[in-house]
């Protein structure tokens, strides 16, 4: 069985393709795996890391401003279809999967061209564009959450989970082994707090200036990750030198973090909506406003809604941020109440379930 999957441009595109590719592999060893991105982005460098071959499209997005570099944007499509269907005449797979991205978008519109059998997944609560657009052509859409009727067609839907990775499974056994790790003390109460491997700017804006904060709080202890485009800046802060503040560009080991956290401050990106929901972790949800059609906070509602959650608003986060901490820490019943409840949306086996989709629609 020969699979093409494409997603890419940020991690939430790439590891759950990378997720579904390995539960191919298991299930099909013999199976040729070919992945298709777009050049320059992240899953250029990240799925060779991951042993799969990458091929990329000369393709990016519309900046939201005016630009000259829109002006490429239809010679980039048209580029981008030529080598799609010259990778698809090439490779013959026998089913293309499409996890969103600036690739998805042309190589799946060559797939349905071609007769190809294609299967979308989609990761947030509010479907993107290009997935809309690409619906009327696909077998099987897997879609996070509920009530995707409202975008797709309700035949083609099939409601199986974001794919995470497998390592953030049971946690409670492994908090010793993760404050030993970041050098924690097991007495005091944990924060995690980042903003994606980049970072969140507003997030580090706001934790920079909580140093009297922090130093009240000294019970209260911070992992920190502060993003590779901020760490700079916010490195020197007087809060990211407290004793109980640990600040770092980046964390490798998110696994090892989630099990040490007692609350999570973070995006409500759809794959770190789904590591939370898998992990069972009490959440502070602050939806980036800079992200097409508002889809994050359409995300954290809806964990909102089953009380699931907590969320704050980015333009309020000065504000509120601290005190929604403070709320759940004081508060062990709210605690325990959200890890039960967001606990119960997770999917541990979403990666398996799509990769049984798509190997069933190449067979068909």
């Amino acid at each position: 069985m020969k699979v093409i999957l494409s997603g890419g441009g940020t991690g939430g595109h790439v590891y759950p393709a990378i997720a579904v590719a390995d539960a191919l592999r298991e299930r099909m060893p013999e199976a040729e795996i070919l992945f298709v991105g777009a050049k320059g982005r992240m899953e250029m460098e990240k799925v060779p890391a991951a042993g799969y071959e990458v091929r990329g499209l000369w393709i990016s997005g519309l900046d939201r401003r005016l630009s000259l570099r829109n002006l490429l944007f239809p010679v980039k499509v048209l580029s981008s279809l030529m080598t799609a269907h010259s990778l698809l005449r090439q490779f013959r797979p026998d089913v293309v999967a499409g996890f969103g991205g600036y690739a998805s978008g042309p190589l799946l519109r060559a797939a349905s061209a071609m007769g190809l059998p294609v299967v979308i997944q989609e990761q947030n609560s509010y479907a993107g564009i290009t997935n809309k657009l690409l619906a009327t052509k696909a077998r099987k859409i897997c879609v996070a959450y509920p009530g995707m009727e409202r975008f797709f067609p309700r035949e083609k839907i099939v409601l199986t989970g974001n794919p995470v990775r497998k390592d953030l499974q049971d946690l409670k056994d492994r908090r010793s082994q993760a404050m030993s790790f970041f050098g924690l003390d097991d007495r005091k109460k944990t924060l995690l707090l980042f903003g994606g491997s980049l970072g969140a700017r507003k997030l580090n804006e706001v934790m920079s200036t909580q140093t009297e904060f922090f130093r009240k709080h000294d019970d209260i202890q911070v992992l920190w990750q502060m993003g590779k485009l901020y760490a700079e800046k916010y490195a020197t802060s007087d809060t990211a030198n407290l004793y109980n503040v640990h600040a770092m560009p980046f964390i490798d080991k998110m696994d090892l973090a989630y099990a040490a956290s007692d609350v999570v401050i973070c995006r409500a990106g759809a794959l770190t909506i789904s590591e939370l929901c898998l992990a069972g972790k009490a959440a502070i949800l602050v939806p980036s406003p800079n992200v097409a059609e508002d889809h994050q906070t359409k995300n954290a509602l809806a964990l909102v809604e089953h009380g699931a959650a907590v969320m704050v608003h980015d333009s309020s986060s000065s504000e509120d941020l601290m005190q929604a901490v403070v709320d759940i820490l004081n508060h062990p019943d709210k605690k325990l109440g959200l890890e039960l409840s967001i606990a119960t949306l997770a999917k541990p086996d979403a990666a398996a379930r799509i990769a049984d989709i798509i190997i069933n629609e190449a067979k068909r």
